[in-house]
């Protein structure tokens, strides 16, 4: 009984969570960059390094040091291997994060084509990751392609359901 009280005596002091997301969040740190499309006077108009947090269908999680403005465009910047894979988003949410002291920048893609991008954008790290862990496992290097090939016969039709 005591826990009970003391566990919903936390939950009254806290903050409510209110969950927005339609979809399934992953936590996944992938580098990115983004600036603002038409940025205001208050806002940077300088491209801004970072790393996701997590990741979804429909959007992505990310810190800024600076507040972006609810509503605005952003152009994020995905690198891997040598290709910097462009996505358009709009800003649904930027909160100030107590534990950080960043701002924790929430965005939708509006366009489905965007949200296909960063899907794939996101296997193609996994696979990467997955071919580090084959290499360690096998005891030699095992190219980006082979592990493709084993990840599609393992998870194509998991990626499948996941997607449209």
């Amino acid at each position: 009984m005591e826990n009970e009280e003391s566990s919903a005596q936390g939950r009254a002091n806290s903050t409510p969570m209110v969950e927005f997301r339609h979809f399934i969040r992953h936590s996944l740190r992938l580098p990115l960059s983004f600036k603002v499309i038409n940025p205001g006077p208050a806002e940077s108009k300088e491209e801004v390094r970072c790393e996701t947090i997590n990741v979804s269908m429909g959007g992505l999680l990310f810190p800024s040091q600076n507040p972006v403005k609810t509503g605005a465009g952003i152009l994020i910047r995905m690198p891997f291997e040598g290709k910097l894979f462009s996505i358009k988003a709009k800003v649904v949410r930027s909160a100030r994060n107590t534990r950080t002291k960043l701002y924790d920048v929430a965005v939708r893609f509006p366009r489905s084509k965007d949200a296909f991008k960063v899907k794939m954008i996101e296997q193609i790290y996994l696979i990467a990751e997955y071919r580090d862990l084959l290499s360690l496992q096998q005891g030699v290097d095992v190219s980006l392609e082979e592990a493709s090939r084993e990840w599609i016969k393992r998870y194509a039709e998991r990626f499948s359901r996941l997607h449209w």
